[in-house]
C-alpha cells in the first residue's frame, strides 16, 4: 500500500515536471526523489512515469494515481484539520448517566452549557449502573461511594433526604414530633425499579406503614402536594416547594446527613477535550460550593 508521503512526492513530480523541480519544492535532492518514485512504482506494481532525457510523462496508470492521490491527500489534510480543531475547541456530544433525582446538578449543568455552547449534553436518568465504556457514556454521576478500580472519581456536593408533608395534610392528621410517630401516619414510599427494594428513611430503623408506593420522584411529589401523605424526598427536587411553603420539612430532617454524589469516568482511556473541560468545570463547581 502506497504511503501518503510517497504519494505527495509523486504528485510534486507530476506537477513540477521533473525530479529536480520536485526536489527543490520539497527540499530534498533529485536523487532522493527518484528513489521515492521507484519505491512507489514497486509497491504499486506498475510504471507511473515515462522517463526520457528531456522530460517526464505520466503513464495512464500514473494519471489515475495522480487523481486518486490528490483526493487521498486532501481527505487526510481535512481529517488532520478536524482533529486539530476538535482538540482546541471542545464540541460534540457529552453523554452522562445520572440518578433519577429531579433537580440534581441542574444548575451546574446549565452553567456548563452556557460556557461551552458547542458541547451538546445527552443526559440519561436511570438507577442502573451503566457500563461507561461498553455503552458509550463519557461519565456518570452516582449516589454513594464507588469502589470500581476501573473508574476515576470526583466527589461532588450531595443532597439531603427530607421528610416532608403539605400543610393541608398536617392540618388533617397532625405533625409528628418523633420518628416513632410516623407509624401512625400515611406514608408515601419509593420502590427502586433496579433492585425492587423500598427506599429506607432517615431517622427510622423500623418498618413503616405504606399508604402508597411508586418508583417516581415526580409522582411522589405530586401526591404529597395534594395532601395525601408524608414522603421522603431529595431536597434538590423540592427547593421551590420548600421556599414557597407548599411543603414543610419534618422531624428536623433538613439537618440530617448528606447523601454523597460522585462523578465517575473511565481510567483506561484518553480523555476527550469535551470531557476534560467538563471535569475541570465540575471541579471548580465543587470547590466553590465547599469553600
Amino acid at each position: 500500500m502506497a504511503s501518503l508521503s510517497d504519494l505527495s512526492v509523486f504528485i510534486a513530480v507530476a506537477e513540477q515536471g521533473s525530479f529536480v523541480g520536485a526536489g527543490r519544492l520539497l527540499g530534498v535532492s533529485a536523487s532522493a526523489v527518484g528513489k521515492r518514485i521507484s519505491r512507489l512504482e514497486r509497491e504499486m506494481g506498475m510504471r507511473l512515469l515515462q522517463r526520457s532525457t528531456r522530460a517526464l510523462a505520466l503513464t495512464a496508470e500514473g494519471e489515475t494515481v495522480l487523481r486518486c492521490g490528490r483526493s487521498m491527500l486532501a481527505e487526510a489534510e481535512a481529517m488532520r484539520a478536524e482533529l486539530e480543531r476538535a482538540s482546541r475547541l471542545p464540541g460534540g456530544v457529552l453523554r452522562l448517566s445520572l440518578p433519577p433525582i429531579g433537580g440534581v446538578l441542574i444548575e451546574p449543568l446549565a452553567a456548563f452549557q452556557l460556557r461551552y455552547p458547542d458541547i451538546a449534553l445527552e443526559l440519561d436518568y436511570s438507577e442502573r449502573n451503566v457500563d461507561l465504556i461498553e455503552e458509550g457514556f463519557d461519565a456518570a454521576i452516582r449516589v454513594g461511594e464507588e469502589d470500581d478500580s476501573k473508574l476515576r472519581s470526583l466527589p461532588l456536593p450531595g443532597f439531603r433526604r427530607l421528610i416532608v408533608a403539605a400543610p393541608s395534610y398536617l392540618a388533617r392528621y397532625g405533625r409528628p414530633d418523633h420518628p416513632k410517630q410516623l407509624a401512625q401516619h400515611r406514608l408515601i414510599h419509593y420502590r427502586s425499579p433496579n433492585s425492587g427494594k423500598l427506599e429506607t428513611w432517615p431517622l427510622v430503623d423500623a418498618d413503616l406503614p405504606r399508604a402508597l408506593v411508586c418508583n417516581s420522584v415526580h409522582a411522589r411529589l405530586e401526591f404529597v402536594l395534594q395532601g395525601q401523605g408524608i414522603a421522603c424526598l431529595p431536597d434538590v427536587s423540592i427547593r421551590r416547594e420548600l421556599d414557597d411553603g407548599s411543603l414543610l420539612p419534618l422531624l428536623r430532617s433538613e439537618e440530617g446527613e448528606r447523601a454523597s454524589l460522585r462523578l465517575l469516568w473511565p481510567s483506561s482511556r484518553g480523555v476527550s477535550a469535551r470531557l476534560a473541560v467538563f471535569l475541570d468545570f465540575m471541579r471548580q463547581q465543587a470547590a466553590s460550593i465547599c469553600a
